[in-house]
Order: structure tokens, then C-alpha cells, then sequence
């Protein structure tokens, strides 16, 4: 005998193993053994070889690989005696798997000991079946499976329904030859036997309808007659755990019959019951006893409605609340989650215990107590169910509040009952919680505020009084900025009081001290610090006693490493000292918002996220990328998402600054005045030089000089910031209209009139898109006749020392636009702006005249191998196109 192949028993080897000391030593004796096995399976020694396969299922067990033995297993199958066979078997189904080839050498030995004399060698097979059983195993097998259904013996019987049940589900096409037989299981006494068929019959009903309908139909009573007979039955030692009479026949029967019930009334109302017996017997002291309870709520709440029943599940359901284990808790809140569309009211009675699960240390039973919670909310119970939450708000665990202070917005929102009880709740909720507080919430506060007139006194002297107490609060400090920013004067003067207020001093000093703390802390972030600018701004006009301190303060920040905020400070400082004849104009009271808008916004009506190129932007302060419009897939385009330009760029600056700008375009002797005041804007925009002379009409019908061209000047800048800060504005007019042009500060200068070139419309060119890598230009053109068709040409340059290879642009439109986009010029885009790719589209617009053209483009390509992707949107085109 080789040396190797030593006859080590299989405890000996255990008790090597385990009294290595370290992993090196542990795979030092299996290798040793695997050795020994292999020499053994080599000289196909018998004597040894139940023993090998033994050790190689410990083996298995500690992870390491033993698929060599794999044919032993078989071996051992084949064998006559019963020793070998259960050996065998046992290591066919620890070592293999249904998807292992080497299953199908097995089948034909399956099928003799399924028809073997000795039922024990039957049982082998059976269980071996039940685990391994692949679909080609199951064809072939199915006969003796089904014919093993009606087997003298319990055991085979319960074994073969279980194989049954795993037969129908990997060939569902099998189910119908296995409904009679199941049901005939279904009159078993034997608990074995019984619960297996049950079983069996729940898979058949799961698969296929018609053997649920039979089932229903022939099965139904004598269900409800075993789970009767089973509640009422005396002690049975042989079926006893903890004081009930096999539990798991109890839950196998309530979920057939949940089965049958479900969308059948007969087949509920045979049922109601027993189920109602069920409910109110079991005690709910032990955990078995919650398990046999949980299935018959779920039963109840499954089949055709039954109030009295209902009531019943859901006050089964409140005792669970009230368990100490936390997983029965967990589990009564689920159910109650579902229950409330059956009958909220009935749920509603255990409100109160649901509100003390908001409290339990556990943080899954605290989240499902709020979610459900916010389901039991209606207009009657809001005011009731906000005010325990808010309070609930203030001792919560930080890591809960997120969750918390997200439903508790959600509720009031939804729920709120009056204008002023709304602003008290989110007053509360920004006081205790405000940096859990998402945008879109303070934003909507923000646009209630600003729609609830007579509650503009009150709102602002209730967040003064919330900000001196919760600074802390990022939220609550926005939104107490905006509204000191629009309502001081009305803080100061104590306008709108109502009956529920305390009078409340403050002074033009006190509102500015305000400010000026929630500019200077260093927790305030770049948003909060601008809108506190904005607010200072704002003050500097209601208070003009305090102009020169809030100019000092405003000057502070004209250092700031932020460019946004020295930006600001600079601009804002040149308005207090400069401007004072147009200041009380740019900061008058914002209109009021409009809501519906607002609300059908947030409803998802304008649901696109914005997305940013993945280029810093050079043109934008700090390197931020360049926003965009909102952005959705590139080739599922909603048209009604496509914001249109605005008609007028002047009614745009007009809104966007509070300028009258009409006054410029007035032909008459008072002409000079308003030139003058659109001159000074123009100072502040830093747009263009008082110094400029003017053009009279007669001297120039038109010249507009487009402030975002990418062409360059004529005249040569004096520094690297001339080209930003010395553009000059001309006016443009006619002897009939005498209108002066006006300005978008997005899209440059309104379009000038197309000009006809070779039987073509020519039309000024716009830049479509640009980062700090790349600049792409739109060159438009029409033929006479088609003005519905749009040829575009578009150029891309490279601003990068990188050439940039595999490059590919894509364009999508909204749906009544039509784009047919032909080959780009080459695939290579040279560096540094020494070439550039030429790439022409077509673009018909089937409601030219109505909407305008708006288009969303992505931009590939390759930098030494690494793919770089650049997307935008384009909405500048020309308005008659």
C-alpha cells in the first residue's frame, strides 16, 4: 500500500486539526491528508473509501477545495449496501450542487433506489432529490416521485411530497400532475404528512391557477376543520413546543388558507371563524405564540374584507407594540403599516404607542414608527401629531433627526390648516433642528412668507427673536436675513401686529447689530454670507441713518478670498456712495412669488437637475464650473422642460435690476436725463464708461456691440481686465419708433436682423458652448423659403496644450424640433487653437414663431487615453429662428 494513503480515522484527523496552532499548520495536515485521499481514490482501494469521503466532507466544511472526490461520491451511490449509500448520499449533497455536469451521471442510480425494496435506501434518495434536483432531473424522476406519493410508509410520504414541491418549481409545467395527490394529502392525520402537504399545496397554488381554483374549491372546509381540530386539540406530548400543539402546522395552514381567501368571498367567509378563534385564544406571551399570531393577522388582512375581523388583526397588532422584544415591535409596526389602507381608523386608536416607538432606542423601530406616523396624518390630527413631533425634535438623537426634521417639514407642508400655523412649525423646526433642513424646504417658506401679506410683521419679529436664540441654525439664519433684508422697516415699526404677539422694541442699530453678527460668523457658509450682503444692501436704503455704518461693514468683505462675496462688497460699497439716486430702486420690496409655480415645480413639473460641465469654467470665479440649464437624458427630451428665451432683453434688466429703462428710448427734450441714468447703470455693471459719447440717431441707425461676443475688440485693451470692464454700450433708434435697444445681460444684445447673402439668410453667430478646455461656436444660415429649417455649422477649438483624439459631439432636441446631424471634419482636435473641426446639423423647427430653438449637447473625447466628457445646454439661439 502506498505510504500515503495511511487508513487515518476520520477523528484522528479532526483531532490533528484541531490542535494546530496556526493557519500554516492547519493547511501543512490537509494537505497532507488530500495527499492521502488522492493516493487512496488512485488504487481504487473500497475498503477505505466511505472513511476518505467522510474526511473529505470535513475537509469541504473548512473551505478548502475537494472537488477530486467527487466520483467517490458516485461510488459510494452505486454500492449495494446501505452504509456506502448513505455515505454517498450524504456527500452528494454537501459536495455538489445542481449545476454541476457530474448530476447527471447520478440519475439513473437515483432512479433504482427510488424504486429499491428497502425504504430506507428510498428515504436516501428522496432527501438526496430534494437538495440536488436540477430540471432535467425532475423530468426524468417526476413518475417515481409522484407514485412515491401514495407510499405506505409516513416518512416516504412526507419526503416525497417535499421532493414534489421542488420539482414543481424548477418545471412548473409538472404542477398538474401533482394536484390530486396533494390534496389527497391534505386528509392526512399524521402532522408529518399533513404539514408537508400543505406545503406542497401552497407551491401548486403559487404556480398555477388552476390547481388553486381546485384546491379552493375541494379543500377549503377541510382546512378550516384541521386548523380547528388543531386549536382545540388537548396536550399531545408528541407535537407540544412550549405549551402549543405543533406550531409550525398552525402557521403552514394560516398562510394556505390566506392563499385561498385572498379574492375569493365564499373562501373568506368559510373562514372567518376559525381565524377570529385564533386571534383571540393564542396568548402572546411567548415568541411562538407571537408567530402563530402574526400569521393570522396577516391571514386576516390578506382575505375579502370583514370589518369586525379587521379590528381585531389591527388591536392584535397594538399588543405587539407593547412587547418588550424589539423584533415583535418591529414587526407590529410593519404590519401596521400596511393595515392603515384597510382601515385607518381602527389604526388610528394606537396612536399614542406608536408615538412612544418614536422614542425607543431602537433606530430601526424609531424609523418605522415615523414613517407610519406621517401615513396616520390627516387635516383633523396635524396640529396634534406636529406638536408631539416637534417637541419629540428637540431630545432626539442627532442621527435621527435628519429622518425627523425631513417628515415633520413633509407633514406641515402638506397638511397645514393656515398660513401662520405653517411659519410657526417651520419657525420650529429651523430653531431646534435647521441645518437638517434640505433647500427646497426654506425655499418654500421663503415663497409662503412672501404670498402671506399681512403676516410680514409678524414672520420677521418672530425670526429676529428665533436668530438671537438659534444662530447656530444655518437655515434659520437665511431665511431671517431675506426677510430682515425685505421687511426691516416693518421690524422697526412694529407693522401688523396681532393679537397673539408681545410688543417688541427694536431699533435701526438693533437690526444692523443683527446683520452684522450673522456676516461675521465663521460657521456661515459662502450662501448665507452673500444673502446677508444682500440684506445689509437692502438696509442701507429703509435706514438711511445707518447708510455709512452698513457701507463700512459692506466693506470689510472687500478682501475676502471668496470672489463671490468681495465681488459683491465691491459693487454693493460703489451703490451706497455712488448710486443714491437709483439705490432705493434696485432694492425695493421683491414682488411676491408666485406659489402655484413654486408647488408644481417641487411636484416634479420642472424636476431636472442642473448639471455642470466636468471642465472648470475660466470664465467663473475660483475655477466653479460653468452652471447649465436643466438637464435631463440626452435623448429623452420633454419640450415643455426648454426654458425660452426672453422676448425683451430689456424688460429682463428691467426685472432683474427694478430700472425703469424705458426712459432711455423717449425721443423728447427730457431724453438726456434718462441717458444719463442708463449710462450710470451701465457704470455699475461695469459694462461700459460715463466718458463714452453717446450716438445720436441721426449719426448711427445701428450699432450694438454684443457684451458675450467671442469677437475680439477693434481696439487693442490697455491691460488684461480692459476687455471685462471697458466695453462700450451704443445706442440704436429710428426716426419713427425712436426705441433704444435694449440689453440681456445673459444673451448679449437682442439679435439684429438677418442679412440675405447668396440667396440665404445669414444670421449673427453665438458662442454654444465654453469651458477652460474648449470653445464651440454656432455659424447660422437659412434658404430663402424655408424658415422653418435651420442649417447650423458648428466650430470647435481646442484652449488646451492637448490634443484630443476619439472626439464625438452629440445633440438632442425637444420633441417638435427635428435634427439631422452629418460627419464631423476629422476625429483629431489639434491643440492651442491651431485648427479646429467643422461639423454641420440641420435643424427644423415645426413651430417656428412659437417656440424657439433649444438644444442639449455632450461632448467626448480623449486626453492620452482617458475619455473626458462635456455636457450643456444651448439657449441662446437667435429668437427668429
Amino acid at each position: 500500500m502506498n505510504p500515503f494513503s495511511s487508513p487515518t480515522r476520520l477523528r484522528d484527523m479532526i483531532r490533528a486539526i484541531r490542535a494546530c496552532k496556526t493557519a500554516a499548520e492547519e493547511r501543512a495536515v490537509v494537505r497532507k491528508e488530500c495527499a492521502a485521499i488522492r493516493a487512496a481514490i488512485d488504487e481504487n482501494n473500497p475498503d477505505y473509501r466511505h472513511r476518505n469521503l467522510a474526511k473529505l466532507m470535513f475537509i469541504h466544511m473548512l473551505g478548502y477545495p475537494t472537488h477530486f472526490g467527487q466520483m467517490e461520491c458516485l461510488k459510494l451511490i452505486a454500492s449495494p449496501g446501505f452504509p456506502e449509500k448513505r455515505m454517498g448520499y450524504l456527500g452528494l449533497m454537501l459536495l455538489l450542487d445542481e449545476r454541476q455536469e457530474v448530476l447527471m451521471l447520478v440519475t439513473n442510480s437515483l432512479k433504482q433506489d427510488l424504486n429499491h425494496m428497502n425504504q430506507y435506501i428510498v428515504g436516501l434518495a428522496l432527501c438526496a432529490f430534494g437538495n440536488i434536483c436540477s430540471a432535467e432531473m425532475a423530468r426524468v424522476l417526476a413518475p417515481e416521485v409522484e407514485r412515491l406519493l401514495h407510499f405506505r410508509d409516513p416518512n416516504i410520504r412526507k419526503k416525497a411530497a417535499l421532493c414534489s414541491a421542488r420539482i414543481i418549481k424548477k418545471v412548473p409545467d409538472l404542477a398538474e400532475n401533482f394536484v390530486k395527490p396533494a390534496t389527497v394529502l391534505l386528509r392526512e392525520k399524521h402532522h408529518g404528512v399533513l404539514i408537508t402537504g400543505v406545503q406542497l399545496c401552497t407551491e401548486l397554488c403559487g404556480i398555477n391557477s388552476e390547481a388553486l381554483e381546485h384546491v379552493r374549491k375541494k379543500c377549503t372546509d377541510g382546512l378550516v376543520r384541521a386548523l380547528k381540530d388543531l386549536a382545540n386539540s388537548p396536550f399531545s406530548p408528541e407535537y407540544d413546543i412550549a405549551g402549543f400543539t405543533d406550531p409550525f402546522l398552525h402557521i403552514r395552514l394560516l398562510r394556505l388558507l390566506r392563499v385561498l381567501g385572498e379574492g375569493d368571498a365564499d373562501a373568506s367567509d368559510s373562514m372567518n371563524d376559525i381565524l377570529a378563534q385564533v386571534a383571540t385564544k393564542i396568548v402572546s406571551n411567548k415568541v411562538i405564540g407571537n408567530a402563530i399570531l402574526y400569521e393570522c393577522v396577516q391571514t386576516i388582512m390578506s382575505i375579502e374584507d370583514n370589518g369586525g375581523l379587521r379590528v381585531l388583526a389591527i388591536n392584535v397588532l397594538g399588543r405587539f407594540l407593547s412587547h418588550r422584544d424589539n423584533n415583535i415591535r418591529y414587526v407590529g409596526l410593519n404590519m401596521l403599516m400596511k393595515a392603515v389602507t384597510a382601515d385607518a381608523q381602527a389604526v388610528q386608536r394606537h396612536r399614542a404607542i406608536i408615538l412612544e416607538c418614536l422614542k425607543d432606542s431602537d433606530a430601526s423601530i424609531r424609523k418605522r414608527a415615523l414613517e407610519l406616523v406621517c401615513i396616520l396624518v390627516n387635516e383633523t390630527n396635524v396640529k396634534a401629531l406636529t406638536k408631539v413631533l416637534v417637541d419629540y425634535l428637540k431630545v432626539s438623537d442627532p442621527d435621527f433627526r435628519a429622518d425627523l426634521t425631513a417628515k415633520i417639514c413633509s407633514i406641515v407642508s402638506k397638511f397645514s390648516p393656515e398660513k401662520i400655523w405653517y411659519i410657526d412649525q417651520m419657525l420650529k423646526v429651523l430653531s431646534e433642528a435647521g441645518n437638517f433642513v434640505k433647500d427646497e424646504v426654506w425655499h418654500a417658506l421663503i415663497v409662503v412668507i412672501s404670498n402671506a401679506s399681512e403676516l410680514h410683521g409678524y414672520t420677521v419679529r418672530a425670526l429676529y427673536k428665533a436668530f438671537q436664540m438659534s444662530a447656530e441654525q444655518e437655515t434659520l439664519v437665511r431665511v431671517a436675513m431675506w426677510c430682515i433684508g425685505e421687511y426691516g422697516d416693518i421690524l422697526i415699526n412694529n407693522v401688523g401686529m396681532l393679537d397673539v404677539e408681545d410688543p417688541v422694541t427694536v431699533t435701526e442699530s438693533d437690526v444692523v447689530d443683527v446683520v452684522e453678527i450673522a456676516l461675521k460668523r465663521h460657521a456661515s457658509d459662502l450662501t448665507t454670507k452673500a444673502m446677508t450682503l444682500v440684506a445689509l444692501l437692502k438696509l442701507s436704503s429703509r435706514f438711511p441713518s445707518c447708510s455709512e455704518r452698513i457701507r463700512k461693514i459692506i466693506v470689510q468683505c472687500k478682501g475676502n478670498l471668496v470672489l463671490e462675496l468681495q465681488q459683491r462688497s465691491i459693487e454693493f460699497n460703489l451703490i451706497i456712495a455712488k448710486h443714491q439716486n437709483i439705490r432705493s430702486t434696485l432694492v425695493e420690496r421683491m414682488p411676491v412669488l408666485d406659489e402655484a409655480t413654486f408647488i408644481a415645480r417641487r411636484a416634479g413639473s420642472f424636476s431636472d437637475a442642473a448639471l455642470t460641465s466636468k471642465q472648470p469654467s475660466s470664465g467663473l470665479p475660483n475655477g466653479l464650473a460653468k452652471p447649465m440649464a436643466p438637464i435631463v437624458d440626452l435623448l429623452d427630451i420633454n419640450s415643455d422642460d426648454a426654458p425660452l428665451p426672453s422676448s425683451s432683453g430689456g424688460d429682463f434688466l428691467q426685472d432683474l435690476l427694478g430700472v425703469d429703462l424705458s426712459l432711455a428710448s423717449q425721443q423728447s427734450d427730457a431724453s438726456q436725463p434718462s441717458r444719463k441714468g442708463t449710462n450710470v447703470l451701465l457704470d455699475l455693471l461695469s459694462i461700459g464708461s460715463a466718458s463714452t459719447p453717446i450716438e445720436s440717431p441721426a449719426q448711427s441707425k445701428s450699432s450694438t456691440t454684443d457684451i458675450l461676443s467671442p469677437k475680439p475688440s477693434q481696439k487693442a485693451p490697455l491691460s488684461p481686465l480692459d476687455d471685462l470692464s471697458s466695453l462700450s454700450l451704443s445706442s440704436r433708434a429710428t426716426s419713427n419708433a425712436g426705441v433704444a435697444s435694449t440689453m440681456d445681460l445673459l444673451d448679449g444684445f437682442s439679435p439684429s436682423s438677418p442679412k440675405e447673402e447668396n440667396n440665404e439668410l445669414v444670421y449673427p453667430s453665438i458662442t454654444a458652448f465654453e469651458s477652460s478646455s474648449l470653445s464651440l461656436v454656432f455659424n447660422f444660415s437659412k434658404q430663402t423659403g424655408h424658415s422653418q429649417t435651420t442649417n447650423i455649422q458648428a466650430t470647435f477649438t481646442n484652449l488646451t496644450s492637448n490634443v484630443y483624439k476619439d472626439f464625438v459631439f452629440q445633440a438632442a432636441v425637444p420633441k417638435f424640433l427635428q435634427l439631422h446631424l452629418d460627419p464631423a471634419s476629422s476625429y483629431s482636435l489639434p491643440a492651442s487653437g491651431m485648427g479646429s473641426i467643422m461639423q454641420n446639423m440641420k435643424v427644423t423647427n415645426s413651430q417656428h414663431g412659437k417656440k424657439s430653438l433649444v438644444m442639449r449637447i455632450k461632448i467626448t473625447y480623449k486626453i492620452n487615453g482617458k475619455e473626458t466628457v462635456e455636457e450643456g445646454q444651448v439657449n441662446n439661439f437667435p429668437r427668429d429662428l
